[in-house]
């Protein structure tokens, strides 16, 4: 059994995690460096009668592709290390081009997923997560997606607690070449006054919802594995847990859903087809388990270090052992 790992150079401690678990089961884990592709990740895609064989070479090694039994979709970032002195439209082409490549390879392999492109791609729409998490009877934060000030100065006087605002996409902003993530942050009352910005760009805004504890569960195949943590021990963690991440690294700790909560998250996990995601859930001090969204290619790795759940493995033995997992039931809907 041999497993094709799609990541880049810079990804985290995951990686070496999940190839251990696999080797020690005796599979063989294979890791394309999207980032290095075309600039040293070398390709021959080969179609057609008497060619021969298709073929992926690396630092790595040489793999022939027909040997891949399972494919885990991890990171991409393809053309990176393409020179940026490189002509901006010739530039531009090359990273297109290599990407309809390597999505074409991708899309091409036999064997088993972890997940499809397209069902990953599909479940991104935070909208269509929050309406089907309705659906299948989870709560969900009261929610306005928009571009128009009226409507959120609206919207925020039907919420008891305040709104918070995030948005859609995972990005950064850079100043003074420094990093800087764009968390999710409360509005005030002055900031509801300074919408002129949204005629630019629209904004999620959500209703606060109290926190007793933050929850993240991370599904694998039919396995389900959740961790809380006590965000609201510190000041700046209060509306999002990451700006205190490195101080909150030690205090997540098992925990265990209530079984309806969990055949919850498996519907929803089997409405867009997917045998991995992680999920955010707001445990409130009423106890009422509040849904906010599910990643379909999120992290886990300090969990399985610190949380002491087996991710890795769960990881490992789904992409080695994926017809014994019965993963995607009838739909239900």
């Amino acid at each position: 059994m041999t497993v094709l790992i799609i990541t880049h150079s810079n990804d985290n401690k995951s990686i070496p995690m999940v190839m251990e678990a696999i080797h020690e089961q005796g599979g063989k884990a294979f890791r394309l460096n999207t980032d290095q592709f075309p600039t040293e990740v070398q390709l021959n895609l080969t179609c057609g009668p008497q060619t021969e064989q298709s073929r992926l070479i690396s630092e790595q090694g040489s793999l022939d592709l027909s040997e891949v039994s399972s494919v885990w979709y991890r990171r991409i970032r393809i053309g990176q290390n393409i020179p940026t002195r490189m002509e901006s439209q010739l530039r531009n082409a090359s990273i297109k081009e290599s990407r309809r490549t390597i999505m074409g390879m991708i899309a091409s392999l036999k064997g088993f997923h972890l997940d499809p492109v397209a069902k990953i791609r599909r479940t991104e729409h935070k909208q269509l997560q929050l309406q089907v998490a309705q659906a299948v009877g989870l709560e969900i934060p009261r929610t306005l997606t928009t571009n128009n000030p009226i409507a959120v100065r609206e919207f925020a006087q039907t919420c008891e607690h305040g709104i918070i605002t995030k948005m859609l996409a995972s990005f950064a902003v850079y100043e003074d070449d420094q990093e800087k993530v764009v968390f999710t942050n409360p509005v005030s009352a002055e900031d509801l006054e300074n919408l002129e910005g949204l005629r630019f760009c629209p904004m999620t805004f959500q209703e606060t919802i109290p926190k007793a504890l933050e929850l993240r569960t991370t599904i694998v195949g039919r396995e389900i594995f959740t961790a809380a943590v006590n965000s609201q021990r510190l000041e700046a963690a209060h509306h999002d847990w990451r700006r205190q991440g490195t101080s909150l690294l030690h205090d997540w700790e098992p925990y265990s859903l209530p079984s309806d909560i969990q055949e919850k998250l498996f519907m929803l996990m089997d409405y867009f087809g997917l045998n991995y995601g992680a999920i955010d859930i707001i445990l409130t001090p009423d106890n009422r388990y509040v849904f906010l969204e599910v990643n379909p290619c999120g992290e886990f790795f300090w969990l399985d270090i610190l949380g002491g759940l087996p991710i890795s493995r769960a990881i490992a033995d789904l992409l080695l052992n994926p017809a014994q997992k019965d993963l995607i039931p009838p739909n239900k809907f």
